[in-house]
């Protein structure tokens, strides 16, 4: 249902991701795949990238000491991770995301877990100062390879109206 081809000349189709603000319905869940298992690597490498000096998530010895024996993935690899499994789905076609509320780690992730996706519409409503967009609230939840929720959070965006998207606009 997401993806889908626009037509761009003789025989010739580019395929398009995400939703218009139309295609949205309050209460549908989208499931995101594929999942993600995380590595070592992803762990390490993020928490490098933002400076995240936590000894959890990069000192084995340090971390065997804790009540989880082990290192635990710097949590917002979990989220950033989640928002990105959620894009196909939910903001190929966004203006802008216009913010996260309520993020809530309910369980730890740790290395060679993998995370899985899925987000409910919670509300649409449309703009008040832009005619072409609309305002989406989802709430997206993330889930360890057991089932168990792991994290979630709400995330409001501006999405596009059919035939607004920044796509529809090229030549």
């Amino acid at each position: 249902m997401v993806q889908k081809a626009k037509k761009v000349g003789e025989n010739r189709y580019r395929e398009t991701f995400g939703r218009y603000f139309e295609e949205f319905n309050v209460g549908d869940i989208y499931e995101h795949r594929p999942g993600k298992t995380i590595t070592e690597y992803d762990n390490h490498l993020f928490t490098l990238m933002t400076m995240n000096t936590h000894p959890m998530h990069f000192d084995e010895e340090f971390a065997k000491k804790s009540e989880f024996g082990k290192c635990i993935v710097c949590s917002p690899l979990t989220v950033a991770l989640m928002v990105g499994m959620s894009v196909s789905d939910c903001s190929q076609k966004a203006i802008a995301n216009l913010g996260w509320d309520d993020i809530r780690m309910t369980r730890p992730m740790f290395v060679g877990d993998t995370l899985y996706a899925e987000s409910e519409v919670l509300e649409k409503r449309e703009s008040k100062s832009r005619p072409t967009q609309g305002i989406v609230t989802i709430k997206t939840r993330g889930i360890n390879q057991d089932g168990v929720q792991v994290c979630q959070f709400v995330r409001k965006m501006l999405i596009a109206k059919t035939g607004y998207a920044v796509e529809d606009l090229e030549d």
